[in-house]
């Protein structure tokens, strides 16, 4: 009993250690990995040289007195430690709630010689949604790798303990364990390190293995060496087996040879018999095939004609039913003519009041949107008249991974084109929002831009403007106001759509455009635009009418959308760029692009100074959701941190707060011109649709909404103030001058006063000369004015006159040279086309000489030919008759002699088998050569019967037979010596001779019957097939 009780717990041990497959992960065959955490009980009887808690700062005490120490013998990596629950954790739970992250090892010094027990213990605290293989590393122990790929996540899952136990480490005088951790994917991760020193109960004799009897189904411990020679018994039985059946095969291989030739002559057997049918069947089937060449003709005939009378009959009875169906078809649409004929008054009735209902919806349709226009109008102006801040909202489209995810949309755009956009915050629960402008997305880039482009026409009319883009990160921000080279966003559009206004208002205004790029990275301002990266730092200054500037900053003159493009592209591509698990291309920082317009009026002088900001704002990002750390954490931090700046001065704003906390950051600071009052202002809000971004989405959406609910005043037109300061001082300076100039006029009017109190005598006296010299000098002037006037009129006239008559003369003189050019033109192409007309008639007479010469030698030669061929002709059927008879004559012999062979086989036949064998390889065998000189008359008879059958087609059918069938019967009988031959080169052997006597006996008669037919295709074939079996046997 005692001993089924420890067999079964034993069992159940076996059954929780091996549940997933461990061992391939375990390197080291003395140690183990247990799913279960550390428990007191276990450090009974047991002498603990330490025990280290991976990621703690504090020492610890566990059941039993054991004192877990604080995490000192690391060398690198990071702490991390969580407060969700471990399940089976034992009895120290806080071991597998803190860990050691990253690239790290464990070095414990001044530890004395001897053995020791290493147990690692682990639990996946950080990534608890897996997947599998996110984290996968090795473990060596001085060196050592006690631990390959191990995966915490695919054996125990997360927040449950692990444990590597009973590794064995020998430490030699230097006193040194040494414990590395070596990443395969993702980052080691270790949560307590145990040192025991090594009993001799506790180090492995030598393991075992257990096997399962087969009649009481219990489990036999058997040693591994006793194992590993029960193996190598059984395979050198096994390999002992595998060499007799090769031994067998091979047997079977050289008996299925035997058979296989055995079979080869049977089958030549059976070719003999073949040869023998298709002799008798020959004549039968020349005679059945003229029969049936005759009766298929008729076939054919007869059934052409019953085709063709099958085929008219059924056209006719086409015809006939088409007919029909046209006549029927003809009166129902002259009944239905003669139907609309009669409702044609109706219809016109029905017609005319579906036309007037048409025109008045089209009357109501156009009073409709020329309300909605006016009424729109109105309410841009009342916004525009409370300086309320425009938004604009833009969602943007699912992504793949969204999509693979399972995401679903929660964003409703049944009322966008109102400005309403709807969110379902759960089940049949939905949240309204109402904004200036919606976009689905399936608007682009241009829809966008047509409506903030009047909002960035006012830049070039005096006012200050900003446009920026607000929302969680991964929204499309950069993609709204950058966009890319094929589809360009806000930034660029603007710039082209201003640059074509300064080209249509050059002639009435003169515009001096510059460019600056900022950004605000880590509440740091930095110039896009300056070279490398400078040292100097920027602040935001208030210049002395009231604006706020950053000196230092580099403004870059554009003149043309060129130059502009270029400063952008510079500017984009040294902003800061990072990824998160939430945007692989995440920006960083805040941009802040800057247009500065210097307007100045040609008509009345009058000179502004506007600025269009065109923000691109960082996204907000949950720091939970984004897993960041390190730099990427404190830019996160710091974008979060000026974000909430702007929502503090929204809604300082929006409550019309006497103190608006600008100051609080870079990015409030900078904007504070465009958000105090003094300019235009347009929001882009960007959402996710996604069920996964809903909490963002709807921190957006209220954000916007109480953007939109500020009233910041009406804008002011920036006058430049630098241009009133110039013309201030000009008007100090005149002022100044007209002082001294009244002064010296003052002195002046009282010296002439002295004067005039003294010349008032001789006044009245020169008075009446002096009035009447100047109307003298008025009648001059008048008389010369008027000569002068007329001697100018001459003077122009005279000099259109010269004009005219040099250009007239040029004129003639041009004519009489193109005339000239015109006549030499012609003589010399008339000359030129009758000498080549005079060249093509020579050669064609030339041509057509020499075709009658050629044609004429033609025809000799043809008649030559001809008469060539008539001789050739006679001569080859003389010949051919010669060795038709030589034929005859050779045939005769040759039956004569093969009859002799007839009776030397029947004689054969009487004799034992050793008289056989001296038959078949005695003088009644055909010699060596007679072989070459068949097949020579075989090629001079195959040569012969080809050129009868070229030449006398006409001649008797009888003699075509004959000359065939004595040509077959050699042929036959050269394939039948051929054999024989090939046979004698075989090893004598009696079976074989026996059984090729019966092909020459059947041979022999074959010139008797006169019925055999050549199939030289046949045997050819058969020869082949055998020879290529002949050699897979011998492979």
């Amino acid at each position: 009993m005692e001993a089924m009780v420890c067999q079964n717990s034993f069992q159940q041990d076996l059954k929780t250690l091996m549940s997933d497959s461990f061992d391939s992960m375990v390197c080291d065959p003395t140690s183990r990995l247990i799913p279960t955490g550390f428990r007191g009980s276990e450090s009974s009887g047991e002498e603990y040289v330490l025990f280290v808690n991976a990621g703690e700062e504090a020492v610890n005490e566990a059941d039993g007195g054991l004192t877990i120490m604080a995490d000192s013998f690391f060398e690198g990596g990071n702490v991390l430690r969580t407060d969700e629950q471990i399940t089976e954790a034992g009895d120290c739970p806080f071991i597998y709630q803190t860990a050691r992250l990253g690239n790290f090892c464990y070095r414990f010094d001044k530890i004395p010689r001897g053995d020791y027990i290493v147990d690692l213990h682990f639990a996946e605290i950080i990534n608890t949604n897996g997947p599998k293989g996110i984290r996968v590393f090795n473990v060596y122990i001085q060196e050592e790798k006690v631990l390959s790929e191990l995966d915490i996540f695919a054996v125990v899952g997360a927040n449950k303990p692990l444990r590597l136990i009973d590794s064995k480490v020998s430490v030699k005088d230097d006193g040194v364990i040494l414990i590395r951790f070596e990443s395969i994917n993702g980052s080691p991760v270790v949560s307590g390190i145990c040192i025991r020193r090594a009993t001799k109960e506790s180090v492995p004799q030598g393991t075992c293995d257990y096997i399962k009897c087969n009649y009481c189904a219990g489990q036999i411990e058997i040693p591994s060496s006793q194992l590993k020679s029960m193996q190598t018994k059984s395979t050198a039985k096994y390999e002992k087996k595998v060499e007799e059946l090769t031994m067998q095969c091979q047997l079977k291989a050289k008996e299925c040879h035997e058979a296989w030739m055995s079979l080869t002559a049977t089958n030549e057997q059976l070719e003999t018999v073949r040869m023998e049918l298709d002799n008798v069947t020959f004549k039968t089937l020349s005679l059945d095939q003229t029969v049936e060449k005759q009766a298929e003709k008729l076939r054919n005939i007869s059934s052409s004609y019953d085709h063709d009378k099958k085929k008219w009959t059924e056209a006719i009875r086409c015809l006939q039913e088409k007919i029909k169906l046209m006549k029927s078809e003809h009166a129902q649409l002259s009944r239905e003519a003669h139907e609309c004929v009669d409702s044609i008054p109706e219809l016109n009735k029905m017609v005319f009041a579906v036309q007037e209902l048409v025109k008045q919806c089209e009357d109501f349709k156009v009073k409709y949107n020329e309300e909605m226009a006016q009424r729109k109008k109105l309410f841009n102006e009342v916004q525009e008249a409370k300086g309320n801040i425009r938004v604009f909202c833009r969602c943007r489209p699912m992504n793949k991974d969204e999509t693979l995810a399972g995401g679903t949309s929660v964003v409703d755009f049944d009322a966008a084109k109102d400005g309403c956009l709807g969110i379902l915050t759960g089940g049949s629960t939905k949240k309204t929002f109402r904004f200036d402008r919606v976009y689905s997305p399936k608007d682009d880039q241009v829809d966008v831009f047509s409506d903030a482009s009047a909002m960035v026409i006012s830049v070039l009319d005096g006012y200050n403007v900003c446009i920026f883009a607000y929302g969680q990160t991964g929204t499309g921000k950069t993609f709204t106001m950058e966009g890319t080279e094929q589809n360009r966003g806000v930034n660029y559009r603007t710039l082209a759509h201003l640059f074509e206004i300064v080209k249509e208002r050059s002639e009435t205004f003169a515009y001096e455009i510059t460019v600056s790029v900022l950004e605000v990275y880590n509440e740091q301002i930095r110039d896009l635009l300056a070279s490398g990266l400078s040292s100097k730092k920027l602040e935001v200054k208030q210049a002395s009418e009231g604006s706020h500037h950053v000196p230092g900053v580099i403004e870059a003159k554009a003149n043309n959308i060129e130059d502009a493009w270029t400063i952008l592209q510079t500017g984009s591509n040294a902003r800061a760029v990072g990824s998160n698990n939430v945007n692989e291309h995440s920006s960083r920082s805040h941009c802040m692009l800057c247009i500065t317009v210097k307007t100045k009026n040609l008509i009345n002088g009058e000179c502004t100074k506007s600025k269009l900001w065109l923000v691109d704002l960082a996204g907000s990002e949950r720091l939970a959701k984004t897993d960041v750390q390190g730099m990427r954490l404190k830019e996160a931090q710091n974008i979060n941190k000026s974000l909430s700046a702007l929502g503090d001065v929204i809604s300082a704003l929006a409550s019309k707060s006497s103190h608006i906390p600008y100051r609080n950051s870079k990015l409030t600071h900078l904007l504070q011109d465009s958000l105090g009052g003094d300019s235009k202002a347009l929001m882009f809000v960007q959402i996710s649709p996604s069920n996964q971004d809903l909490s963002e989405t709807l921190s957006s959406l209220n954000f916007a909404t109480r953007v939109r609910g500020v009233e910041m005043g009406p804008v002011k037109k920036q006058i430049d103030t630098s241009e009133l300061q110039k013309v201030k001082a000009m008007l100090e300076k005149a002022r100044n001058e007209c002082r001294t100039k009244d002064e010296s006029i003052r002195k002046l009017e009282e010296n002439l006063q002295n004067l005039e109190s003294k010349a008032k005598g001789k006044d009245n006296v020169h008075r009446n000369l002096q009035e009447t010299i100047k109307e003298l000098e008025g009648q001059i002037d008048s008389k010369i004015a008027v000569q002068k006037q007329s001697e100018r009129q001459v003077l122009e006239l005279s000099n259109k006159l010269k004009g005219k008559d040099e250009t007239c003369n040029a004129l003639q003189h041009q004519v009489k040279e193109l005339e000239k050019k015109l006549k030499d033109k012609l003589q010399s192409e008339t000359a030129s086309f009758q000498q080549k007309v005079w060249d093509l008639d020579n050669k064609l007479r030339e041509q057509a000489r020499e075709s009658e010469y050629q044609s004429a030698i033609l025809k000799d030669k043809v008649k030559e030919l001809e008469r060539k061929l008539k001789e050739q002709e006679q001569n080859s059927e003389n010949l051919i008759h010669q060795k038709v008879k030589e034929v005859e004559d050779r045939y005769k012999e040759r039956e004569l002699k093969w009859q002799q062979t007839h009776n030397s086989v029947d004689g054969v036949k009487a004799t034992p088998v050793e008289g056989k064998y001296k038959s078949c390889t005695g003088e009644d065998y055909p010699s060596e050569n007679e072989p070459r000189i068949l097949r020579s008359s075989n090629s001079i008879n195959h040569s012969t019967n080809q050129g009868s059958a070229a030449s006398l087609r006409g001649n008797d059918s009888i003699n075509q037979m004959r000359s065939k069938r004595e040509f077959r019967s050699i042929e036959t009988e050269n394939n039948f010596v051929d054999r024989k031959v090939m046979r004698k080169s075989d090893p004598p052997k009696l079976g074989r001779l026996g059984r090729t006597t019966r092909p020459v006996m059947a041979a022999s008669q074959a010139p008797l019957t006169h019925k055999r037919v050549s199939r030289d295709r046949d045997q050819v074939q058969g020869i082949k097939e055998r020879d290529n079996k002949k050699k897979i046997w011998s492979r």
